[in-house]
């Protein structure tokens, strides 16, 4: 538990400062390249906003990235206590299925929180490949929980036909 303690202790100052760093720099890619917009780079005829716009963007990305991986350590921890307070015992498998499920809402909100600030930017190509992430993110979660359910109702219908069989067989021997 010492472990699982220090762990936290780490991770959610780092989380928090990966987010206001995040934030720091989407606001910048917001605000400066339209100072510089009217700056054309010699050589590559690409606007000096746009540049400046696709690193901070690239930047926001590497800690929202960071961030996120930090985040799903503390969920599965939230997610660890949650699953308990439901009553699911310490068998892997519903517990990996409820957080699929729970990471399926975090991409379902994080995604409706942030493609409105990606559709600012008037990018296309980023606001779609925004989009397919997360929703192919969802797809490989879906069939992950689906094949554990699966493999659960497969367990007990056949624990089920077994005592079903064994209930033929007594009744056929009178017994």
């Amino acid at each position: 538990m010492s472990k699982i303690r220090e762990e936290i202790s780490r991770k959610v100052p780092r989380l928090t400062m990966s987010l206001i760093i995040a934030i720091i720099f989407f606001a910048i890619s917001l605000v400066v390249p339209e100072t510089v917009s009217s700056i054309q780079l010699p050589g590559i005829d690409v606007p000096a906003g746009t540049i400046i716009q696709i690193v901070t963007i690239v930047i926001t990305a590497v800690f929202l990235i960071r961030a996120l991986s930090d985040a799903l350590f503390l969920g599965d921890i939230v997610t660890d206590i949650i699953v308990r307070r439901i009553g699911i015992k310490e068998e892997r498998s519903p517990k990996r299925a409820a957080r699929d499920l729970i990471y399926i809402i975090i991409i379902i909100l994080i995604a409706t929180a942030v493609l409105p600030f990606i559709r600012v930017l008037e990018n296309g190509w980023l606001t779609a490949l925004f989009t397919y992430t997360a929703l192919g993110l969802i797809i490989i979660l879906i069939y992950d929980m689906g094949r554990i359910l699966y493999r659960i109702v497969e367990q007990r219908a056949e624990s089920l036909a077994d005592r079903l069989s064994k209930m033929a067989v007594q009744d056929e021997n009178g017994e």
